[in-house]
C-alpha cells in the first residue's frame, strides 16, 4: 500500500506494530533504529506491495482508464508512500497532484517524481495530514490505498475520511469509493492442529496455558477455496463518500448456510474494493475465490469444532471496534450459534501483533 506512516500492517512478520512520529533524517542515512520507528521507509515493504498485481493493476486501471475524470483535476494522494497512485493520476490528466505521507520512504518518492518528470506536476508533503498545511485548499479528487488486514486492522481508512470532510470538493470523487466486509467459515482440521493444538503438547510439554492465546489471534493467511464450507455474508459495506469514523465501530449481524455436510474449525473474513465512481467498474477481491494478494484472508479459529449439515445455518454477530489503548489494532469479538441451538458461543479476538502464516500448498502454487 502507497500508505501514511502510522500504518505497519504490510509487515510480512510476527512483529509488535510501531506508530512512532519518524525522526527527521532521510532514507538512505537511516540506522535500524530509525527503521523501527518508522517501518514504512523499509523498501522492502513497498516492494511487496507494488508487485501486488491485483492490487497496484487495479487502481493503474481505475486511474489510467478513466483519464476523462481526472483531465485538469487536482488530485490529492493520502498515505502516497513511493509515488505510484499519484504518478497514475498525473499520467491520466491531472492538473496537480499532491502526495501527502509522514513516512520517509518520501524523500525517495520525491526523487522517483523528478526521475520519471513529474516535478511540476506533483507535489509532495511530508507529515500528518491532519497537521500539514497543504498547497491546495479543495481537491476534486481523493486517491487512497488505505486497506488493512480484515479490511480495518492499522488501515488509514479514518484519515481519508478527514480528507475528505476537509479537502474534497462537494461532489468530488474517491478512488476507491466502496469496500465490503465478507465472512463465511471454513474446514482447516489439519492447520488448526498446526497451529492451536500445537500447545497441547510441545516435546512432551504441556503448553496448553497459550493455545487460548494462539485461538484468540487472528491468522492472516491464505486460504483455499474448497476449505469454505459455507455461503459468503457481507458483514459490512463502507460507502466512503457517506461514512464517518464512527461506522467503524459496529456489529453486525451473519447468517452463513452451510453448503455441503462437514466440519467448521474457524471463521474466514476478507473484503472487496469497487471504484464504482469509474465509467466502467473496477472492482477486485481478496477472498479465497480470487487470484492471491498480499493481504491475504483473516482466519478467526473456534474453540470447539462445528459440525454442520448442508442447508443449515450458523447465525450470530461480529463486532469490531479499535482498540481503546491503540485505535489502530481492533477488538473483535463473534458470537454464534449453530442451527436451532439456543446457546450462543462468545470469542474475543484481539488484532494487535499480526500472527501471518502462508500453507505450503500455495507455496507450491506460487513455484
Amino acid at each position: 500500500m502507497e500508505s501514511a506512516g502510522p500504518s505497519t500492517h504490510h509487515i510480512a512478520s510476527d512483529v509488535t506494530s510501531t506508530h512512532h512520529i519518524a525522526p527527521d533524517v532521510t532514507s538512505d542515512s537511516m540506522t535500524s533504529r530509525d527503521y523501527y520507528a518508522d517501518s514504512y521507509a523499509h523498501f522492502g515493504i513497498h516492494e511487496e506491495m507494488l508487485k501486488d498485481t491485483v492490487r497496484t493493476g487495479s487502481y493503474r486501471s481505475a486511474i489510467m482508464n478513466n483519464g476523462h475524470l481526472f483531465k485538469g483535476k487536482t488530485v490529492l494522494d493520502v498515505g502516497c508512500g513511493t509515488g505510484i497512485l499519484s504518478m497514475f493520476a498525473a499520467k491520466a490528466g491531472a492538473s496537480h497532484v499532491v502526495g501527502i505521507d509522514m513516512s520517509n520512504i518520501i524523500d525517495q518518492a520525491q526523487k522517483i517524481i523528478e526521475a520519471n518528470g513529474f516535478k511540476d506536476t506533483i507535489t509532495l508533503v511530508k507529515g500528518k495530514l491532519e497537521e500539514a498545511e497543504l498547497p491546495i485548499d479543495k481537491f476534486d479528487i481523493i486517491i487512497s490505498e488505505w486497506m488493512g488486514y480484515f479490511l480495518l486492522y492499522e488501515s488509514m481508512l479514518d484519515t481519508v475520511l478527514l480528507a475528505r470532510d476537509k479537502y474534497l470538493k462537494p461532489e468530488g470523487l474517491i478512488f476507491p469509493d466502496t469496500a465490503k466486509l465478507l465472512f463465511a467459515a471454513i474446514e482447516d482440521q489439519d492447520y488448526k492442529e498446526e497451529k492451536i493444538n500445537f500447545w497441547d503438547n510441545v516435546y512432551g510439554f504441556d503448553y496448553s496455558c497459550i493455545k487460548d492465546i494462539a485461538l484468540r489471534e487472528p491468522l492472516v493467511d491464505t486460504v483455499e477455496l474448497k476449505a469454505v464450507v459455507t455461503d459468503p455474508y457481507v458483514i459490512k459495506e463502507i460507502n466512503l463518500l457517506t461514512a464517518t469514523k464512527e461506522d467503524l465501530t459496529f456489529t453486525a449481524p451473519f447468517n452463513l448456510v452451510a453448503t455441503r455436510d462437514d466440519y467448521i474449525h474457524a471463521f474466514l473474513a476478507w473484503f472487496d474494493i469497487v471504484f464504482d465512481c469509474t465509467h466502467k467498474k473496477v472492482k477486485f477481491s481478496t477472498g479465497p475465490h480470487a487470484q492471491y494478494t498480499h493481504w491475504k484472508q483473516t482466519v478467526f479459529y473456534t474453540p470447539e469444532t462445528i459440525t454442520i449439515k448442508r442447508g443449515q445455518e450458523i447465525t450470530g454477530s461480529l463486532a469490531c471496534a479499535p482498540n481503546a489503548r491503540n485505535n489502530r489494532d481492533l477488538d473483535i469479538s463473534i458470537t454464534y450459534a449453530v442451527g436451532d441451538e439456543e446457546e450462543e458461543t462468545i470469542v474475543d479476538y484481539k488484532m494487535c501483533v499480526i500472527l501471518y502464516s502462508c500453507r505450503i500448498p500455495f507455496l507450491l502454487q506460487s513455484d
